[in-house]
């Protein structure tokens, strides 16, 4: 069976769906939804092994209903502008409350049966007030949902330092820890503008791009480690994985450049 995983809106939340048609990457579709029908761009198609054990759940999968229509499209910006609508009221209602928490975007459902808004705060928000309000406003189920600084980021949108559009905007699925050791283990600047991203958090490339330092890096001696070489023994004084080439100061003062064979694969 093929299915294919869609975002919903531009808010980020990833979906499985089953395709019954013709559908390809980033192809902007209309698809069933808990309360109606919603609307997302496929991200990613792949194929689905049915046992008959997992018949059941994947008869469960929801399905892409067709392809957005140009009536489709000016729907979905009539809906944004409406949103734009909606923002200035909850955060109206926000400072009303006195509720310390950042309204940060509003989308409305394909079908606008439903609003969702996206909000950022230090910790938990009772909200219940506020919901009660907006409901009563807009007469659609309200949803309340609290993201983080990264999801803030891949709403927003931006250039990252590297000059490219955001990974998490062109094409992350999810967000995975980010540790110091990658940025370690890839030589960079340990400095927080260095390896920062717009949303203040550590770059997420570097942790899809730990696994490839992390395998070039076998059988890599470290910086300052002493080590045999064609020519005599020295010290190593650099290292750059990705040739996987190592620099070693003689005991004569020179400096010899030794080459790595690739690691081989197990």
């Amino acid at each position: 069976m093929k299915v294919a995983l869609v975002r919903l809106r531009e808010g980020g939340q990833l979906m499985t769906y089953k395709i019954d048609g013709n559908a390809n990457v980033n192809d902007y579709v209309i698809v069933e939804a808990d309360r109606g029908t919603d609307y997302g761009e496929i991200v990613e198609i792949s194929e689905m092994d049915v046992s008959p054990a997992e018949g059941q759940q994947d008869a469960s999968l929801k399905s892409i209903i067709r392809k957005v229509t140009p009536q489709d499209m000016k729907k979905i910006k009539d809906n944004k502008q409406e949103a734009k609508d909606a923002m200035k009221t909850c955060a109206r209602k926000i400072t009303e409350y006195k509720l310390p928490m950042k309204l940060v975007d509003v989308e409305y459902s394909f079908d606008k049966k439903k609003i969702v808004f996206y909000f950022t705060a230090e910790g938990r928000i009772d909200f219940r007030e506020l919901v009660k309000d907006l409901a009563k406003i807009f007469k659609r189920r309200i949803e309340m949902r609290q993201i983080g600084v990264r999801d803030e980021a891949r709403i927003f949108g931006g250039v990252g330092p590297c000059g490219q559009k955001l990974c998490c905007v062109r094409f992350l699925k999810s967000f995975e820890p980010v540790s110091m050791k990658m940025a370690k283990l890839q030589r960079l600047p340990l400095t927080s503008g260095k390896i920062s991203g717009i949303c203040g958090r550590l770059m997420c490339c570097l942790f899809y791009e730990y696994k490839n330092y992390r395998e070039l890096s076998r059988g890599l001696p470290k910086e300052g480690q002493t080590i045999d070489t064609p020519k005599g023994k020295g010290k190593v004084t650099s290292v750059n994985v990705l040739k996987r080439v190592v620099y070693v100061e003689l005991e004569d003062g020179r400096v010899e450049k030794v080459q790595y064979e690739n690691p081989k694969t197990e």
